[in-house]
């Protein structure tokens, strides 16, 4: 209870109600008060008001409007609510709203918003026009009551009109302002403001700046040159001037570097997989020092095809890290992109980037199937190998059998192979043939005594077989090492021997 203090200004008053706001006191805290009723001795009892923050209390009242008018325009000058005493709004940024109309018609309504001083475009001269004003906080969503309804009339219409049709652009580096004009052998003159002073309510007319190479020119734009990694709002505005005569200024357009800044395609890096792709997207070098690429994170656009076809997918994505998946191996896949700015402030797109192809890596079967190819070449070549060396073998045994030590003992072997091989459809017969009382006979005469006589007795049939001796079959199971001796004795007897 010893906390109360007195509330000057509001002791011993006759009225029921009590102006305090001189005080000026922190608008943001809360206050209590309490009141009571005197009268000579006697005195009631306290009444204690619920508690309150006055800034959360507070109502907008109308603002303070001044007005000038020009041939077509009006400037107006906005004060904001409440006394210049008073504490409620100083830290706050009012938004203001005005409705505007012909005096002679309140039907033909025209609704604007503007900035404390501001100038009201595209009005007839000659022409009353009546107008109100109110305030407005935005994101305290405190809406004021109208002014006081104020009218004006425009003036006569300047001989030299300004100019109109202020467009911007942006081109490389810079930013073109561009306008039209009807007259020549006239001169031009551009202006510049930072938009961040039209927010104060006091002139500002004289902080208009002027722009290096955009003055006393005779062409009808101007080069303005763009600051790297700078976020500015501007408000630009044109004359003209023809010797001693210079038109009123033009409608002012405002210029948002990060509005007006262009934007570059992205650069777009492949790693391949299989099948998938790992698209890595990112901003080109300049874009990096646009301050538009800083604050607002792009959404990106893809678009990729195969190699050999011109079906195209997209997707948006606003990651610049991402894979596609679902692709084929072993197949080129082309892929471009470009960035979108999409939200309640921006809608821009850039160009696409240049087109980027990459084959995709082989898959596991494709690296099967190359296993299983090696495997079963390599086995078909061993096979092949086995093969020929068999029937090489078997050519070399027909066709060139080695060498027996004795030419005798062939006659005495088995019937060879390559008869078997070669004539197996002829008969089988037996080879007889007759020595007649020889001593001694060497190896090679034998040789070629038993070649003339298979052909001299080769005809002869199995009916002679009965001639045969026991002599001559002893004689015919000698050992072969015995016919393989250098000279060999037979007895001296006509014999014949199969």
């Amino acid at each position: 209870m010893d906390n109360w203090i007195k509330l000057p200004g509001c002791q011993y008053i006759t009225s029921t109600k009590c102006n305090f706001s001189s005080l000026k006191p922190n608008v943001y805290e809360k206050i209590k008060l309490r009141i009571r009723a005197e009268k000579g001795n006697n005195t009631s009892s306290w009444y204690e008001v619920d508690s309150f923050v006055p800034f959360l209390k507070a109502q907008v009242g109308p603002p303070e409007v001044h007005l000038e008018a020009e041939d077509k325009a009006i400037i107006i000058n906005i004060s904001p609510p409440g006394t210049k005493n008073s504490a409620m709004w100083d830290q706050e940024d009012f938004k203001y709203s005005l409705v505007i109309w012909k005096n002679s018609s309140s039907i033909e309504e025209r609704a604007e918003t503007v900035h404390a001083r501001d100038k009201i475009y595209k009005l007839s001269p000659e022409t009353i026009y009546c107008l109100k004003v109110k305030a407005e906080l935005y994101l305290q969503m405190k809406v004021g009551v109208y002014s006081p309804v104020h009218c004006i009339s425009t003036t006569v219409e300047n001989k030299l009109l300004p100019p109109e049709n202020i467009e911007i652009s942006a081109k490389n580096h810079s930013y073109v302002l561009k306008w039209d004009y009807a007259y020549i052998n006239v001169t031009f003159q551009v202006q510049r403001l930072h938009a961040y002073l039209k927010r104060d309510s006091e002139n500002y007319s004289d902080k208009w700046e002027s722009i290096p190479n955009c003055e006393d020119i005779k062409i009808t734009q101007c080069v303005i040159p763009q600051k790297k990694s700078s976020k500015e709002i501007y408000f630009l505005r044109v004359r003209a001037s023809d010797g001693n005569n210079t038109s009123l200024w033009s409608e002012e357009k405002k210029l948002d570097t990060e509005q007006q800044t262009i934007m570059l395609p992205p650069v777009i890096n492949i790693k391949s997989s299989s099948d998938s792709m790992r698209i890595y997207v990112s901003d080109s070098e300049e874009s990096e020092k646009r301050p538009v690429s800083q604050d607002y994170p792009p959404i990106y656009e893809i678009v990729f095809w195969k190699n050999t076809s011109n079906a195209e997918r997209k997707m948006l994505e606003e990651n610049a890290d991402f894979t596609v998946p679902n692709l084929q191996p072993l197949t080129v896949y082309c892929v471009k992109a470009r960035a979108h700015l999409m939200n309640g402030k921006w809608n821009k797109s850039s160009v696409f980037s240049e087109i980027v192809c990459e084959k995709t890596k082989p898959g596991h079967t494709s690296k099967v199937r190359l296993i299983a190819g090696i495997c079963t070449a390599l086995f078909a070549v061993a096979v092949v190998i086995c093969a020929v060396k068999g029937l090489w073998r078997c050519i070399n045994y027909v066709f060139f059998p080695s060498v027996k030590p004795s030419h005798v003992a062939e006659y005495f072997s088995e019937q060879p192979l390559k008869n078997l091989l070669l004539s197996t459809s002829e008969e089988q017969t037996e080879r007889c043939f007759i020595i007649e009382n020889t001593n001694m006979i060497s190896a090679v005469e034998e040789t070629n005594q038993i070649d003339e006589d298979n052909k001299k007795y080769n005809s002869q049939t199995s009916q002679d077989s009965g001639n045969y001796s026991n002599d001559d079959e002893n004689n015919g199971s000698k050992t072969s090492e015995e016919l393989l001796q250098q000279e060999i004795i037979w007895p001296e007897i006509n014999s014949v021997y199969c």
